[in-house]
């Protein structure tokens, strides 16, 4: 299997503009997450998708490979295709499956995209995949910034929301609350697909990109991870990254 990781980054975030070149531990958050991505053997290759000239020159600079992509992407499934289209120009091949993480997990692990891969491995008919997490604290659960999956037997969503799910308020406290964790790898013809299909309510209700899927009546298989991940979409969340990233080893390969 040919799989390539693409990480979509841009400057203009609604919540926290400029965020892929906040620094943690003294490193671009972009550069966290483009080092620790290359380190999977799984990939052939990792490329940087931006709009902005300042993430292109930073990933060039620091010897990785970075791709120019539009200014009208909206969302980050749209900027990966573009990217992947022109990566498969560069590597003179076509690929299979490609891995889109998101510039705002400086958290990420090779093991964790090794994981996503995996099911496409078992099964062909294997579209797409999602990373998923337990969550350990009522505010983690019932913060908006993190989009909560429930799954069914088979570890396919059944749902994803910014609001708490499924509910804690019928007496049952033993709730197992999942949060997505975004690695998501496509399969290559599927992306574009997914890019081609029509906007659904329940999408921009809440604001998922993976709705859009469930609601044609497709699946998105799960796959529960064990490594400690955060999103930064504040400058409190960058706090607790670079908290958490104290004892970091994967830091070890990369600080200079």
């Amino acid at each position: 299997m040919k799989a390539i990781a693409i990480i979509p980054a841009r400057m203009g975030s609604s919540r926290f503009p400029g965020k892929p070149m906040v620094k943690i531990h003294g490193i671009p958050m972009i550069g966290h997450c483009f080092f620790r991505t290359k380190m999977c053997n799984d990939l052939i290759e990792t490329f940087v998708a931006t709009c902005d000239k300042e993430i292109f020159d930073y990933i060039e600079s620091i010897g990785g490979k970075a791709i120019m992509t539009s200014v009208k992407h909206e969302r980050a499934s749209d900027r990966t295709a573009e990217a992947m289209v022109k990566a498969e120009k560069i590597l003179n091949m076509k690929i299979d499956v490609v891995v889109m993480v998101q510039g705002d997990e400086p958290m990420v692990t090779p093991n964790m995209i090794s994981d996503s891969l995996r099911p496409f491995l078992r099964n062909e008919n294997v579209n797409v995949v999602n990373l998923m997490a337990e969550m350990s604290s009522t505010k983690e659960f019932e913060d908006p910034n993190e989009v909560k999956v429930v799954i069914d037997k088979d570890s396919n969503a059944i749902y994803f929301s910014r609001e708490p799910i499924p509910s804690r308020k019928k007496g049952v406290e033993n709730v197992l609350m999942l949060k997505q964790v975004c690695i998501i790898p496509f399969q290559r013809d599927y992306l574009i697909k997914f890019n081609e299909m029509q906007e659904t309510e329940l999408e921009r209700v809440e604001s998922v990109d993976m709705m859009r899927i469930i609601e044609h009546g497709e699946k998105v298989k799960m796959v529960m991870v064990t490594e400690t991940s955060v999103s930064v979409d504040t400058e409190d969340d960058r706090i607790n990254a670079e908290e958490k990233m104290i004892d970091d080893q994967l830091m070890n390969h990369y600080l200079i």
